[in-house]
């Protein structure tokens, strides 16, 4: 039997072991990983695990809504190439970022979505737990993976799981179900230490077969009027001068995708951006880098692409479900940007460039659109349209390449697409493969805190009110961001009208709303231009200062079309009802 003293030496014993926890093992998981920022909403039961992370050095942006704190999170994965962490509170919380993480996982970015959830004994049962929900069954059919972590010493495989998931590949969305109990789970610091993982080689380079690149070569060889399209992979990836020795090498006229702008300048003289209605209908071999034939390209047919089988179709992707999705691929180059292109580059050394009539026939029909364009944006009008407040805009981008533009609308984004030239790589950040509004906010965040760069947010009045509170965080992180806001009194335009008269019609806003005021509410500067000159001596002076901003710029209600320039896609009713 122990002796008295032997018990106190094996108390003492006990006492001086080091205990660790769940809050402290999912940050050093995060941390060894080299993720170092989160972006969230505090609250039950995850409240705690931001206070740790900030004490341990991570640092943690809070929002006003998890929606904007996971937009947040999906465009700090595309500019870093690492997993953005958007942590939110459990049900309605998850709910609110989930809409995030499919956004993220449909546009190929890396993000975790991190959420407490209630007790699998009480969700399993259905006994009605506080914010109850089987978020894990939920999350699946809308992110590339989802997983569940039960037990401490899990936690390092689960987070190492997690982030190897959302950059291997193709990247996307992860969910990552964290159990409230988890957290209080208390385990040795040595064991905790070791349980954790360090990722090696997430996302290892893919290289094509040599038979695929003898077969897109000889297509191109064999083209007479070939195009090359950029896509946001290929911003995504990275691969910056061996895109550059492609386009440069082979002399091909590119068109950029509008996040993949700036990949080369706009400015360009290989530039077909000005030109895409001619270079798309007339060329006959596209070479698609990182660029999906989805929506946004017509999927590859139809009248902008000419007569069906007279164009052919080389497709650099890390998917292979990818090719012939909508269309024949004649070439599939199935690799890591990088790594593809670094391979076509050393294949297609010496080869002819295009035919100097295909780059003519470009170059002019650029040069006649940019100097028809050049009237609209030079106007000095008030109220201003979206054509001159842009021309001002795209002149305050053009005095300062690195700054990043956010740009979100209807009218407000189409037409910048076009109007506003970009110089630099991933230094333009919109609305994605679905189009969604509502991500300027969270993007615009993102974007000041990853790379502490100024950043001018482009926002239609409509799609700034999806997230437009988070002015407040702005603020309160004193982030070097100046947002413009087309303000022209509602969604497409404000001069609709309810025909019964009863009440406003359904896109009208208040008319001549004070935004600039709102931003002033929180201690940022407000601004209210009503002309162009006015607008860019406004945002001008607005960038210099790197504080938080709002530039309330007063458009024509009368301006602005039905959708922009998808208005084929907002079908219309022809039924007339008799009274």
């Amino acid at each position: 039997m122990a002796t008295t003293a032997e018990k106190v030496k094996e108390t003492t014993a006990a006492e001086e072991v080091d205990l660790t926890d769940g809050f402290h093992l999912v940050i050093d998981a995060l941390k060894l990983n080299g993720i170092e920022t989160i972006y969230g909403v505090p609250g039950i039961p995850i409240t705690d695990l931001g206070r740790l992370a900030q004490g341990n050095g991570m640092r943690v942006i809070s929002f006003r809504h998890e929606q904007n704190a996971g937009n947040a999170a999906a465009i700090a994965g595309f500019l870093t190439k690492k997993p953005g962490i958007c942590l939110t509170v459990s049900a309605p919380g998850f709910l609110n970022g989930l809409t995030a993480l499919a956004h993220a996982t449909t546009n190929c970015w890396p993000m975790i979505l991190i959420s407490g959830s209630s007790e699998r004994e009480v969700v399993d049962l259905m006994q009605g737990d506080y914010e109850e929900m089987d978020q894990l069954a939920i999350a699946k059919p809308l992110c590339k993976a989802a997983y569940r972590v039960l037990h401490a010493e899990d936690i390092g495989i689960g987070v190492a799981r997690a982030i190897r998931a959302a950059v291997s590949g193709r990247p996307g969305g992860v969910y990552l179900d964290l159990p409230a109990k988890l957290f209080s789970q208390v385990m040795e610091a040595a064991k905790g230490e070791q349980s954790l993982v360090k990722v090696i080689d997430a996302a290892p380079a893919q290289i094509p077969g040599p038979d695929a690149v003898k077969r897109a070569v000889d297509v191109l060889k064999g083209a007479k009027k070939p195009l090359i399209i950029l896509g946001k992979g290929a911003a995504y990836a990275q691969a910056d001068e061996e895109i550059r020795k492609f386009v440069e090498g082979t002399g091909i006229p590119f068109l950029p995708m509008s996040m993949a702008k700036g990949l080369l300048p706009d400015n360009h003289p290989q530039s077909a951006g000005a030109a895409r209605s001619t270079a798309l209908l007339e060329s006959d071999v596209v070479v698609l880098v990182g660029a999906r034939l989805n929506w946004l390209l017509s999927h590859g047919k139809g009248k902008q692409w000419g007569p069906r089988g007279s164009k052919k179709f080389i497709q650099i992707d890390i998917e292979p479900k990818e090719m012939d999705s909508n269309v024949e691929i004649a070439a599939p180059l199935v690799g890591d940007i990088g790594s593809v292109l670094g391979e076509l580059n050393k294949a297609l050394s010496g080869a002819p460039k295009p035919a100097a009539d295909w780059v003519k026939t470009i170059n002019d029909k650029k040069e006649a659109n940019i100097s028809k364009m050049a009237a609209k944006l030079g106007k000095n009008s008030s109220p201003m349209d979206f054509h001159s407040a842009l021309g001002a805009l795209k002149q305050v981008i053009k005095e300062r390449p690195d700054a990043i533009l956010v740009n979100e609308g209807a009218n407000t984004l189409d037409l910048a697409r076009g109007i506003i030239d970009m110089y630099k790589p991933r230094k333009r950040l919109d609305v994605g493969t679905w189009g969604v509004m509502g991500v300027g906010m969270g993007s615009a965040i993102a974007a000041a805190v990853e790379t502490g760069l100024p950043v001018l947010a482009v926002e239609g009045d409509s799609a700034f009110g999806f997230s437009g509170m988070e002015v407040e965080t702005v603020c309160r992180y004193n982030l070097p961001i100046t947002i413009v806001i087309f303000n022209n009194n509602g969604i497409y335009r404000g001069v609709d009208k309810d025909p019964t008269g009863r009440d406003p019609a359904t896109t009208v806003f208040v008319p001549d709303a004070r935004y600039d005021k709102m931003m002033e509410a929180f201690g940022g500067k407000g601004y209210y231009a009503t002309t162009p000159d006015e607008l860019k001596r406004m945002v001008d002076e607005a960038m210099d200062a790197g504080k938080p901003a709002l530039i309330n710029a007063v458009i024509d209600p009368a301006a602005g079309s039905e959708s922009g320039n998808i208005g084929n896609l907002n079908p219309q009713s022809v039924v007339t009802k008799k009274k």
